[in-house]
C-alpha cells in the first residue's frame, strides 16, 4: 500500500482533549468526558494516543482524526475507547492507533489485551479480529443509548 499518510500517531496532550471528547461523542462511545481523559494523562499506566493530522484542517481548524485510550493493569492492556472521525474512516487510522497501543502495552508488560465492543458494531469487530482478537464473552445490556450487549474480546500479546 503506497498511500501517503497525512497523519502521525502521537501521545495525547491536554490540548487535544476537546477534540477527543468531540470524537467520542460523534462515535457514540462510552462517555468519559474531558475530566476523565485529563486524569488519564497523568497516570503512568495509561496510554492516550491520537492520530494527528500533518496540518490542521483549514476550514475547521481540527487537528485530530482519531484517538485511543487504554490502560495496563495487572499484565492486561484494557482498550477503553477508540474512535475515528467518520470522514477519516477507511484509511487505516484505527489500525494505526490500535497497533501503537498494543505495542506500547507490550512494552509496559501487558501479556493480554481486552476490550468491549457493541455487539452490532461489525466494522469494529472486524478490525479487532484482524489483530487476532477473539470473542471471549458477552455482557448483556452493557451499552446505553441505544441499549445493546457488549462482546468481550481478547488477544494474547506475549506467549508465556
Amino acid at each position: 500500500m503506497n498511500e501517503r499518510r497525512d497523519y502521525r500517531v502521537d501521545l495525547a496532550t491536554r490540548h487535544d482533549l476537546l477534540e477527543v471528547v468531540e470524537i467520542e461523542d460523534a462515535c457514540q462511545l462510552s462517555a468519559w468526558g474531558w475530566d476523565a481523559y485529563h486524569g488519564e494523562l497523568a497516570r503512568p499506566e495509561a496510554i492516550m494516543l491520537v492520530a494527528r493530522r500533518s496540518t490542521p484542517d483549514w476550514q475547521t481548524g481540527k487537528s485530530l482524526y482519531g484517538f485511543i485510550a487504554a490502560r495496563v493493569t495487572a499484565e492486561e492492556l484494557h482498550i477503553n475507547n477508540i474512535g475515528v472521525r467518520t470522514s477519516a474512516r477507511g484509511r487505516g487510522i484505527g489500525s494505526a492507533l490500535l497497533r501503537a497501543a498494543l505495542a506500547t502495552g507490550r512494552r509496559l508488560g501487558a501479556h493480554t489485551a481486552l476490550l468491549e465492543v457493541r455487539a452490532g458494531n461489525l466494522e469494529a469487530q472486524a478490525l479487532y479480529r484482524r489483530f487476532g482478537f477473539e470473542v471471549t464473552g458477552r455482557r448483556r445490556n452493557y451499552y446505553h443509548g441505544p441499549t445493546e450487549d457488549a462482546l468481550l474480546m481478547s488477544v494474547t500479546l506475549v506467549r508465556r
